[in-house]
């Protein structure tokens, strides 16, 4: 990775929190089923993430077996936060379920306090219930008549896929603490994802190997963007920073995907869900103006 990049953590996930923001769409405008969309966008990203692995590979030799594990596990954390997200898409909507897959805010930084006995700083934790509160009001739960075919259901699917989401989240940042770069990490993941979505999907019976080329276009192009650029973006920064800033950082994905979504495949926010569109934009001002600098600096993040 870029220095100059490396250097500045906060804006690098930033700018993969709006890659993985047209997640959402790009499945919505495959018209695949959920187990398809989750295992094609881990597919079709492996080759360009293998390569960058090998080079980081031979760059700085092996890694110890708990970073592999760890990313392992972070992969099947995914693959559950990926099919369960498809289906309250279905349900609701790209733009909502984005929303309510980040109720990991919460629960991120929870599980970071108690088990990785990190105590985050004040200003994020004054961030936390801004943020929840923009949260339910994207969701539309305070409203009759919500957006989407089946808002319930949908809902419940956002709230596990906000689990899954904070396993995912704190074990790929553990995984990534190697200094060699983040294509290791994120490969081991989406390969461990895209087995994960092929049991899934076979269970479940809506696994299809054969979309049309459509929608197999469309699926590369998530890949890609979201899978292969906003998350090599992300992870890169996950070790440089607190996990409830991160976390908070990283709602920015759903506010651009509400937005997104309106511009693109029609879904109509309400007054309500825009108000807390700006209710997540203040609490992340106020998790990143707030934050110290760290006392000891963090190992450098390579390649």
């Amino acid at each position: 990775m870029i220095r100059g990049f490396a250097d500045r953590p906060v804006p690098v996930v930033l700018v993969g929190a709006v890659a993985i923001a047209f997640s959402g769409i790009l499945f919505r405008l495959s018209h695949v089923s959920p187990s398809t969309g989750a295992f094609y966008r881990c597919a079709w990203a492996l080759p360009p993430l293998w390569l960058l692995a090998r080079r980081d590979e031979r760059r700085f030799g092996g890694r110890p077996l708990r970073a592999r594990l760890l990313a392992w596990g972070s992969g099947v954390f995914f693959a559950a936060d990926l099919i369960l997200w498809h289906n309250a898409i279905e349900q609701v909507g790209a733009g909502l379920a984005t929303v309510l897959g980040n109720t990991q805010v919460v629960l991120v930084g929870l599980l970071a306090w108690v088990l990785l006995r990190e105590r985050p700083h004040r200003s994020s934790l004054v961030a936390i219930p801004i943020v929840g509160g923009g949260v339910v009001l994207i969701s539309g739960v305070l409203e009759s008549g919500a957006y989407g075919a089946n808002p319930p259901l949908g809902a419940a699917y956002g709230v596990l896929t906000g689990v899954a989401y904070a396993g995912f989240l704190l074990m790929l940042r553990e995984g990534s603490r190697d200094p060699g770069g983040p294509a290791r990490p994120l490969f081991d993941a989406t390969l461990a994802s895209a087995i994960g979505c092929a049991v899934i999907g076979a269970v479940v019976g809506d696994l299809s190997l054969t979309p049309s080329w459509s929608a197999m276009a469309w699926l590369v192009l998530l890949a890609l963007s979201s899978q292969v650029l906003g998350w090599l973006l992300i992870s890169s920064s996950l070790p440089r920073l607190p996990a409830v800033v991160t976390s908070i950082l990283l709602t920015f994905q759903p506010v651009c995907a509400v937005l997104f979504a309106a511009l693109i495949v029609d879904e109509k926010p309400s007054p309500l869900q825009l108000a807390g569109g700006a209710c997540i934009l203040a609490g992340l001002v106020s998790a990143t103006v707030g934050r110290r600098a760290p006392s000891v600096p963090e190992p450098e993040l390579a390649g």
